[in-house]
C-alpha cells in the first residue's frame, strides 16, 4: 500500500469532523435508547471483569513503589496520601482507558466494519437514515457511562489492594494510612480523574466508530481497521491525559 504524505492529514481531518458531527446529532431526537441500553450492556460486560483484574496488579505496584520509597525518606505516614494520589489522578483513568479502548472499542469497530463490508451502512443512508444518529452517537454515549462507572471501579478496587499491599506486606499502619488520605487528596482529584474518563470513553468510541465506518477491503480490512483503531486511540489518550493533566494542575490548586 502506498502512502501518501497527505493520507495522514485527510483521515486526521475526517476524525475531525466526524467528532464534530456527534456533537451536531447528540441532541437530534428520537433518541435511540433500546440501541444505547444494548450497548452500554455490550460494553460493560465484556470490561468489567478485566478492569477489576487489571486494577487489582496496578494498585499494588503503586501501593509498593510508593510504600519503599516513603520508607527510604521516613515519610510512612503520607504513604496512604500518596498512593491515592496516585491511583485516582494516574492509574484508574489510564485503565479505564486502556480497556475500554482495548475490549469496547475493537468491538464497537468490528461490528460496525461487518456491517460496512456487508453494505448495510450504505443500505441506511439509502433509506434515508443517518448512521451518525443511529448507530455512532448511542455507542458514543454509552463508552462514556461506562467509562466513567469503570472509573470509580478501579479506584476503589486500586486503593483497596493498595491499603492491603501496604498494610500486609511491608508491615504499615492501617491508622496512618487511612488518615492519610485527606491530606494531600482532595475531591477535585476524584472529579478530574471522572471527567478524564468521560472524554477517553468518548475518544476511543469515535476512533473505532469511524475505522469501523471506513473499513473496506473485506474481513482482511475489518482486521486491519481494528488494529488501526486500537493503536490510534492509545496514542489520542496518552496525548489527552497529558493535556488535562497539566491543565489540571494550573487551574486547581494543591495542597501542600
Amino acid at each position: 500500500m502506498r502512502l501518501s504524505p497527505t493520507g495522514a492529514l485527510r483521515h486526521s481531518g475526517n476524525l475531525f469532523a466526524m467528532a464534530l458531527d456527534v456533537l451536531r446529532t447528540l441532541p437530534r431526537r428520537p433518541f435511540q435508547a433500546r440501541e444505547f441500553i444494548q450497548q452500554a450492556w455490550f460494553v460493560a460486560s465484556v470490561t468489567i471483569l478485566p478492569t477489576a483484574l487489571v486494577s487489582i496488579p496496578f494498585g499494588a505496584v503503586i501501593a509498593l513503589q510508593i510504600g519503599s520509597l516513603t520508607r527510604q525518606l521516613g515519610a510512612q505516614s503520607f504513604s496512604g496520601a500518596a498512593s491515592v494520589l496516585a491511583v485516582l489522578r494516574e492509574a484508574s483513568p489510564i485503565v479505564t482507558a486502556l480497556l475500554i479502548a482495548g475490549a469496547g472499542g475493537t468491538a464497537i469497530c468490528a461490528d460496525l466494519g461487518a456491517r460496512k463490508i456487508r453494505d448495510e451502512i450504505d443500505a441506511m443512508q439509502v433509506l434515508g437514515i443517518d448512521p451518525i444518529h443511529r448507530l455512532v452517537v448511542p455507542r458514543v454515549l454509552a463508552s462514556m457511562v461506562v467509562a466513567v462507572l469503570l472509573n470509580g471501579l478501579v479506584s476503589v478496587v486500586g486503593v483497596a489492594g493498595g491499603y492491603f499491599f501496604n498494610v500486609i506486606l511491608q508491615n504499615g499502619t492501617p491508622g496512618a494510612y487511612l488518615a492519610s488520605f485527606t491530606t494531600l487528596a482532595q475531591l477535585s482529584d476524584l472529579w478530574a480523574a471522572e471527567i478524564k474518563a468521560l472524554v477517553f470513553g468518548a475518544t476511543a468510541a469515535i476512533v473505532a466508530s469511524y475505522k469501523g465506518l471506513t473499513a473496506k477491503g473485506g474481513p482482511k480490512g475489518v482486521g486491519d481497521a481494528v488494529n488501526q483503531s486500537v493503536v490510534i486511540t492509545f496514542m489520542l489518550l496518552f496525548v489527552t491525559n497529558f493535556v488535562m493533566t497539566a491543565v489540571y494542575f494550573q487551574v486547581v490548586p494543591q495542597r501542600g
